[in-house]
């Protein structure tokens, strides 16, 4: 592969994690009032308190779409659901594992 091709493909790959990123960063603060990157360095039992909050705005995204709700919107829910489990791997990877 050529290496202009290899830059534009990075390009590519690093405007999709900006723009996810942004999407999920504006879900959370729009619906729970949580800022991703403060979320992202917490632990813990603030982190376990965040995950929890996170699952709850989640629920009841999708409770708005199973009653037709007109606020509901699926990138939203779609963007929360993003931020859940990219805070749920972080913290899955912060654990102590036990042997």
């Amino acid at each position: 592969m050529t290496s202009i091709k290899q830059e534009s493909l990075a390009f590519r790959e690093a405007k999709r994690q900006r723009y996810e990123n942004a999407r999920q960063t504006a879900a959370l603060f729009l619906t729970g009032g949580l800022d991703l990157q403060k979320a992202q360095k917490s632990s813990g039992a603030e982190r376990i308190n965040i995950l929890r909050r996170l699952r709850r705005l989640i629920e009841r995204e999708r409770l708005k779409g199973a009653r037709n709700h007109w606020s509901y919107d699926l990138n939203r829910h779609i963007a929360l659901s993003q931020a859940l489990k990219r805070l749920a791997s972080n913290e899955a990877h912060n654990v102590p594992r036990h042997h």
